[in-house]
């Protein structure tokens, strides 16, 4: 173990020649300022928005590795298409990792900086894919005592998109909510938190398996989207739920219309008048994700009364402002081990997750299969 002075740091620099290069970069640990402490990173997990930047739209199957195994370099090609939308990254070394936790080993001189001397923090600083991070005290949330770090360590991203939804959810005057690629990570805690609250929430999974994934955890409603059946049991669902808003994590493709068609034919069939403009009940779906990178498609059977947009975690927290943010971080702190669990499948070192053979399991972004780094491992 170093003393901290320096740490290693991971690295992902796209060149303006098309290529991708990860790398661990040893960097020296900056002095704390009054109001900032060191904390010594001890997991930090591979969320999909730290893919979009680790790996981005490179194309990893033709990926190399090089270097040796203390400091591996791993390069990949990136399709051409996809370098006009990278200009502003080009042939900069950017830190990554969201989030993550870990234990504080240096503290400034402020009272509040000292007070997290030795406890186990979790942050959403950014650049967490590191040995040792300086951070400011407002952006660590002491956790409770006899938590792990790797048990605080995903308790930003998914925990706060998932209160985020329900919260939206409340605020534009809907009752209950869709879910797609739902047996994630992230849609397992939100099936947790509907049920907790009492919300209808219609779970739209890819797979039997994904069903059943969530059907153990105690969700009401899943329908496959590879069914047959698929716009019928969502209909139903929609009837049986009176759900209205929809977040979507897949992005292209048809199932966003898809989703707005089954609620419009839900309104309609509970609908006491008929309107040739269709319902009058406004449906939403917000898009959250791009796991799948094509258009969206669609066919416009659905009235006039809809929307599309896109929703984010931090956008949304600033419009909702710090004293309700807090009280959502609040929830999580205090359910952290119950509602906001995290389930890793592996836990790797900076060096491992340069591995290609890691990589090609996390880069599928498949779920049910979650990587959770720890810098300082062994």
């Amino acid at each position: 173990m170093s003393d901290g002075k320096t740490g290693l740091q991971l690295r992902s620099l796209l060149k303006k020649s098309g290529e991708l290069e990860l790398s661990l970069a040893n960097i020296p640990t900056p002095e704390p300022g009054p109001d900032e402490v060191v904390v010594r990173v001890e997991g930090a997990p591979i969320n999909p928005s730290d893919l979009g930047l680790l790996i981005g739209p490179a194309d990893m199957s033709s990926a190399k590795a090089s270097g040796t195994k203390e400091s591996p370099v791993v390069t990949a090609k990136v399709p051409e298409a996809a370098m006009k939308a990278m200009a502003a990254r080009l042939d900069e070394s950017m830190p990554v990792g969201n989030e993550g936790a870990g234990v504080v080993i240096k503290t400034g001189s402020s009272d509040a900086a000292k007070a997290l001397m030795g406890k186990t923090v979790a942050t959403i600083g950014g650049a967490m894919y590191a040995q040792y991070r300086c951070l400011k005290v407002n952006e660590c949330l002491p956790l409770p005592d006899g938590t792990t770090a790797a048990e605080g360590a995903s308790c930003f991203v998914n925990p706060l998109t998932a209160l985020g939804m329900t919260e939206t959810m409340r605020r534009e005057g809907h009752k209950a909510l869709v879910h797609t690629a739902a047996a994630s990570n992230l849609g397992q805690m939100l099936n947790k938190i509907c049920l907790k609250d009492g919300i209808g929430l219609v779970n739209i999974v890819r797979s039997k398996e994904q069903a059943d994934i969530l059907h153990k955890i105690g969700a009401k409603h899943v329908v496959d989207s590879t069914a047959p059946t698929f716009m019928d049991d969502l209909t139903n669902a929609l009837v049986e739920t009176g759900a209205t808003i929809a977040f979507d994590a897949i992005g292209g493709g048809k199932l966003a219309g898809q989703i707005l068609t089954c609620m419009e034919i839900a309104a309609n069939k509970t609908a006491k008048v008929y309107s040739r403009y269709g319902s009058s009940v406004h449906k939403q779906v917000y898009v959250y994700g791009s796991l799948d990178p094509r258009p969206m498609e669609l066919n416009r059977a659905f009235g006039m009364a809809w929307g599309i947009g896109g929703w984010l975690l931090l956008p949304f927290l600033m419009k909702i402002g710090q004293a309700d943010g807090a009280k959502l971080r609040a929830r999580v702190i205090a359910e952290l081990k119950t509602t906001f669990a995290s389930h890793y499948t592996q836990v790797v070192s900076l060096q491992e997750a340069l591995q290609l053979s890691n990589i090609a399991i996390y880069g599928k972004r498949a779920t049910g299969e979650k990587f959770l780094i720890n810098p300082n491992k062994g």
